[in-house]
Parts: C-alpha cells; sequence; structure tokens
C-alpha cells in the first residue's frame, strides 16, 4: 500500500506547513475600539456645494465613459483588421 502510506504522509506535512490562523486573533477582542479610529470633523456643505460637487463627479464619469469607449473601438477595429489581413 504504498500509495496510501505516501497520501498520509502528504497530508501530515502539509498540515505541519499550514499556518496556525487562531493565533493571529488571540489578542484582539472582536470588537471594534473607538479610541484609536481617525475621526474628523468635516464641514457641512451646502446644497449649492453638493450640486457643484455632483454635477463634477457626472462630468468626469462622463468624460472616463467617452475614453473607454474611444479605446473599445479603437481596439475593435484594430481586431477587425487583423482579422481581415489574415483571411486574405
Amino acid at each position: 500500500m504504498p500509495f496510501g502510506e505516501s497520501f498520509l504522509s502528504t497530508l501530515k506535512s502539509n498540515k505541519s506547513i499550514m499556518l496556525d490562523k487562531s493565533k493571529r486573533f488571540r489578542k484582539t477582542s472582536g470588537s471594534f475600539d473607538w479610541s484609536k479610529s481617525k475621526l474628523q470633523n468635516l464641514p457641512k456643505a451646502t446644497p449649492e456645494q453638493l450640486l457643484e460637487i455632483k454635477n463634477k463627479i457626472r462630468r468626469e464619469n462622463k468624460q472616463a465613459l467617452i475614453k473607454q469607449s474611444i479605446v473599445f473601438v479603437v481596439f475593435i477595429l484594430a481586431l477587425i483588421i487583423f482579422i481581415f489581413y489574415l483571411i486574405h
């Protein structure tokens, strides 16, 4: 039964290599410590500022979508030209 013995020895050696994950969490109590958190007092935003931020984010997302679309179209065109070149 060489296969069974080698199988068991492999399992035993793999088990000894594995990390003991329980040691990593022994120091923590499992709760959040508010004293160590870095809370910031952010200023209140006016509705006009929020609208400006909203429009800025929409504009940036629109520009990113246009750039991604252009790259996609160029890639597809290059792929079509490459396939057409291979066929002929």
